[in-house]
């Protein structure tokens, strides 16, 4: 008999809803995890330090407070790094006291090492100490996350060149950065180190950024971080980083050179499959180290599934847990629906970015009509008492229909108000709906109310034209 039903190893968002799925099952459930890693990357080093990170400066520097009280508003005129990473490992420890606390709740053991396969049903547990034990278990499940992918061509020192880990270990908060990379993870923290009046260049080699966003939303980003002095240089590859007594010294191949204080690199992610000795399970990953999955997470062995960051798009956290829970009911033989194709997407610049459903331009490549209904945070009383006069809600909706296609935020509160409009798509609803809606007054949720008059008011004038 296997010692487990269920072997989880790592114990990010994804991991450990596998396992506490399949404890809630009444199945025999473990989690290998490393003992300073409990909760795995996104608590460590990506989703809750990052986050919290932007909280922290967003309270400290006043920044959203000063369309209220003048320009020259600051809650703390010099922010320390020890100012902002308080704020970050207060919560970090509460997080992995959750976690510990819902694994033991759930009677699922954890198991402190690292794993590696010795065949597809035993996995080796080392320990601290550098003693291994061998575990046996009937259905495996891959959860170990990834880490940031570093360019061989680039010597990170982690002082001066750093990635998106090392930059939350940073000794003090630099004067001018240079920001590698314009993905979600970069674009955070451009906006980060620039609401703390850090001097950013994003050199990006794509001709834009968020190419997945709408459109009018980027546009309205960029021109809030340009507000923020950030500079942006599209199209652009960089050569070289030079480390200088002064700082850094970075050459693009066009032949522009950026001094700055300090580089970050957001140069993707690196799945951590290296060390499992996959092949030993029958198992291979990518150049990534990625491992492919079927609409189960089930790998190209049957009884080993694969979820979170480490099987690729859309590693997100919110995503990852979902996908846990799933393998770990199809694993026992649970009944379930899947994942919804409707899938939110949050991204924490400042101000906030979220959408869900389909982009202006993705409706128009497939030929699909669509009218838009727009509000702004500046004509709701919330937006006035809030002092956001940037944020705005788009509709996208069908004029036959009058269903939504989709919906797209930016401003603060975006990555909350999005699940209303995510509510309205996922049961079905129509434009009416929110129409005849009664919403708290004065709430950002209002905006739902005003975007979608905006847009019945059009369809209706486009009814008429053609009685």
């Amino acid at each position: 008999m296997p010692d487990f039903d269920v072997l989880v190893i790592g114990s990010g968002p994804g991991g450990q809803k596998a396992a506490i799925a399949a404890a809630k099952l009444g199945r025999r459930a473990a989690v290998v995890e490393r003992p300073d890693t409990v909760g795995g990357v996104s608590i460590h080093s990506g989703t809750i330090p990052s986050k919290t990170l932007r909280e922290a400066v967003l309270y400290l520097t006043g920044l959203n407070q000063r369309d209220l009280y003048g320009q020259s508003y600051r809650l703390k005129e010099d922010i320390t790094v020890a100012d902002l990473t308080a704020r970050t490992q207060h919560v970090v420890s509460r997080e992995v006291d959750v976690v510990r606390s819902q694994l033991s709740r759930n009677q699922v053991a954890l198991l402190s090492g690292t794993g590696r396969f010795v065949d597809d049903h035993t996995v080796a547990v080392r320990d601290a100490r550098g003693q291994e034990r061998l575990l046996t278990a009937s259905h495996i499940v891959i959860a170990t996350g990834t880490r940031p992918a570093r360019p061989a061509s680039v010597e990170f020192d982690d002082v001066t060149i750093m990635d998106s880990d090392s930059i939350l270990n940073m000794e003090r908060v630099p004067r001018s950065m240079v920001i590698v990379g314009a993905g979600v993870i970069g674009m955070e923290y451009a906006s980060m180190f620039a609401a703390l009046g850090s001097k950013i260049t994003v050199v990006e080699q794509r001709e834009g950024m968020l190419d997945f966003c709408d459109a009018e939303i980027v546009e309205a980003l960029r021109y809030h971080l340009r507000d923020l002095a950030v500079t942006f240089r599209f199209g652009e590859t960089v050569a070289a980083v030079e480390r200088h007594a002064r700082g850094t010294l970075t050459v693009l191949e066009s032949g522009k050179k950026i001094a700055a204080d300090a580089v970050m690199y957001s140069a993707g992610r690196q799945g951590l499959t290296d060390e499992l000795d996959l092949e030993r399970a029958g198992l291979t990953a990518d150049k990534r180290g990625r491992i492919a999955v079927d609409e189960h997470y089930r790998t190209a062995v049957p009884h080993i599934y694969a979820v979170g960051d480490v099987i690729g798009f859309p590693a997100l956290a919110a995503t990852s847990m979902e996908q846990g829970r799933t393998a770990a009911y199809h694993a026992c033989g649970e009944p379930v629906h899947g994942l919804q194709d409707l899938q939110p997407i949050g991204i924490y610049t400042i101000p906030e970015v979220s959408f869900i459903g389909r982009t202006e331009d993705q409706l128009t490549d497939e030929l699909v009509p669509f009218e838009v209904g727009v509000s702004r945070y500046r004509e709701l009383a919330r937006g006035q008492i809030i002092g956001d006069a940037h944020g705005m809600l788009k509709l996208l909706v069908s004029p036959d229909d009058r269903r939504l296609l989709g919906v797209h935020c930016f401003g603060t509160g975006a990555t909350e108000l999005i699940h209303i409009g995510h509510a309205v798509m996922g049961c079905g609803g129509t434009v009416d709906y929110l129409v005849d809606a009664v919403f708290n007054y004065p709430t950002l949720a209002e905006s739902y109310k005003v975007a979608a008059l905006d847009v019945t008011n059009k369809i209706r004038q486009i009814d008429r034209m053609a009685d």
